[in-house]
């Protein structure tokens, strides 16, 4: 078990420092000591450490040194992090670890600057200490820092080097990250241990986290030429974080290529010759050398923004074990066919022809900690299901899957998917069943999407059932399409409405043609299970819709054959004639209304 009281929970900045400056002493924090235990989750210390206080201090409002006002230094610093879904707020003291008076982490190259050093202690405070943060995840870093999502991109799997229009798009969403403030970060995969921080003959380090300070597309040329023609190329400026060693390949500081670039052009993009580990690239080369690219996305939710507006759902759910079934929240992943529907489910719609959807889903951060080890993420993911247009109870029978995430045991998750019209279930889980956690989903749509949890299984039974009545049956109708409609020179305009029992679902309208594809579904809880399910057929029109025909169905739980091709018929009359046209519907019903 881990502790769930934070250690950057009831810690006040300003009344701490208004309590040190009153008692003319500088901060010690107590939650994150100047001990090994701030340090190391693990293992035997290294070499004597010595905590030291900097003599500059950061300049950046009331952190801030001043020398003509000694006395209001306290030696206490905050730093804000998003964790979890929310900014926290991080206090920590200035005692930074050293080895024979160097800074033994993160630094500056210049000693008089230490912001970075001391950042990187409130964040270590936050992991639990120092050691968690070595080898730690990208994705989950840029997102603390950002609060944005982060989209992990792998280039070899989707053969970017080689596939140019695929490239091109991909540079087109990294220069739109970029340009709105997002963070980028690029690196080669190291497979083995042996493998990490092993520099290739094109200089580039594996298993470092490249950072991305530039995109542009570059335009060739010197002089007028330059501004009239329209050969430009994509490149991509990176920085080691070791702040040296560089990509010796085309491009690089030295390289002739630079000759085709005007000095303007080159002055603006700040290239200098220098080993200080910034350097550019083609994207071309970025695709071919680098395995993996993140990009974190600030998204933008603000009405007032020039930018696209992002609408955001945020929801906080768990995997909760019980030893009910109906009540277990802790199915894992769909390899597990029994409990796989007993994982938290959420619904959504999507209310446009066709819409990017952005999901991301984080667990609980773990700390590690020398008393608790170190924290370990859980294996989690999620898969989307195309529901039916009525859907208001949880999912217990495979649908379509529209999309699924990778598995991964990172804190968060994220998935970049289009989707047409309609409603979707999210089911998030645990790669392994039985483990337990909490998770936030977050869900990003162009209009509003209406998500929302699935707690129920059925139709709740209330004082009324007895009076009302209460459903004997479900039945789900899927609707696929139709042929040989009556038609118009420029073909039918039409759509499809399922009506049962006052409930109905419409299609949406397939234009100019006499066999659409509808493909919608609805699912209905039948009171009256003798009464006919009616599927009509209309054409729609400017001034007043045309009715094509219709078919009933008695959904049948009896009735083995599923998929139904039937002639459309005329209405009102107790001898239906047949109509021009049939229509193919699969039908599926049951007794039990967790059947589907």
């Amino acid at each position: 078990m881990f502790s769930c009281v934070k250690p950057y929970e009831d810690q006040n900045y300003s009344a701490l420092r208004r309590a040190c400056l009153r008692k003319k002493v500088l901060f010690e924090d107590p939650l994150f000591p100047a001990t090994d235990d701030s340090l190391y989750y693990k293992g035997a210390p290294g070499p004597t450490v010595r905590w030291k206080r900097p003599k500059v201090i950061p300049n950046w409002k009331e952190q801030e040194w001043d020398p003509e006002k000694p006395d209001t230094y306290a030696g206490i610093f905050h730093f804000h992090f998003w964790r979890f879904g929310d900014w926290v707020d991080v206090v920590i003291d200035d005692r930074l670890p050293t080895v024979n008076n160097q800074l033994i982490y993160c630094h500056s190259n210049s000693r008089n600057e230490f912001w970075c050093a001391l950042v990187e202690k409130a964040y270590a405070k936050l992991a639990g200490c120092y050691q968690a943060l070595d080898g730690g995840n990208t994705a989950d870093a840029l997102v603390d820092f950002t609060g944005g999502v982060s989209e992990p991109i792998d280039l070899t799997e989707g053969d970017f080097a080689s596939d140019e229009a695929k490239r091109n798009q991909l540079f087109e969403r990294v220069l739109k990250v970029h340009s709105r403030g997002g963070l980028i970060s690029a690196s080669i995969k190291a497979v083995t241990a042996a493998d990490m921080e092993a520099r290739l003959a094109c200089g580039l380090v594996k298993g470092h986290a490249y950072a991305v300070t530039d995109v542009r597309k570059v335009r060739l040329g010197h002089g007028l030429l330059a501004f009239f023609k329209s050969e430009k190329l994509d490149m991509i400026r990176l920085r080691n974080p070791w702040g040296e060693r560089e990509w010796n390949g085309p491009w690089s500081d030295t390289s002739e290529e630079w000759q085709k670039v005007s000095k303007s052009e080159r002055e603006k993009m700040g290239v200098t010759v220098q080993d200080d580990g910034e350097f550019w690239m083609t994207f071309e080369d970025v695709c071919r050398y680098f395995t993996d690219i993140i990009k974190c996305r600030l998204l933008n939710t603000s009405y007032l923004s020039i930018h696209k507006t992002w609408e955001e759902a945020r929801l906080r759910g768990a995997w909760t074990r019980h030893e009910d079934p109906r009540q277990n929240r802790s199915g894992g992943c769909v390899n597990h066919r029994d409990t796989f529907f007993q994982n938290p489910q959420y619904i959504f719609e999507v209310k446009k022809p066709e819409d990017e959807v952005l999901i991301c889903i984080q667990q609980q951060p773990k700390r590690s900690t020398r008393r608790e080890g170190k924290g370990e993420n859980l294996a989690i993911g999620f898969d989307i299901y195309k529901v039916e247009e009525n859907r208001q109870y949880r999912m217990h029978s495979l649908q379509h899957k529209a999309a699924s995430s990778i598995y991964i045991n990172s804190r968060s998750v994220f998935l970049r998917t289009d989707q047409a019209e309609g409603r979707y279930v999210i089911i998030p889980t645990t790669f392994e069943p039985g483990h337990t956690g909490e998770f936030l989903l977050r869900v990003f749509t162009d209009v509003p999407s209406n998500c929302r949890e699935l707690r129920l299984d059925e139709p709740s039974r209330t004082c009324w059932s007895s009076l009302c009545g209460y459903p004997q049956q479900v039945t789900q109708v899927h609707v696929l399409g139709a042929a040989g409609l009556k038609d118009s020179p420029t073909g039918a305009n039409s759509y499809v409405i399922i009506k049962c029992e006052g409930d109905k679902v419409r299609s949406a309208v397939q234009k100019g043609t006499s066999t659409p594809e509808y493909n919608v579904k609805g699912i209905f809880y039948r009171k009256k299970p003798g009464q006919p399910i009616t599927v009509q057929v209309w054409n729609h029109r400017v001034l007043k819709d045309e009715f094509l025909g219709q078919v009933q169905l008695k959904a049948d739980p009896d009735d083995l054959q599923a998929l139904h091709t039937l002639h459309l018929q005329d209405r009102g009359s107790r001898q239906p004639s047949d109509l021009p046209g049939t229509v193919a519907v699969r039908i599926l019903s049951s007794a039990s209304l967790t059947a589907v």
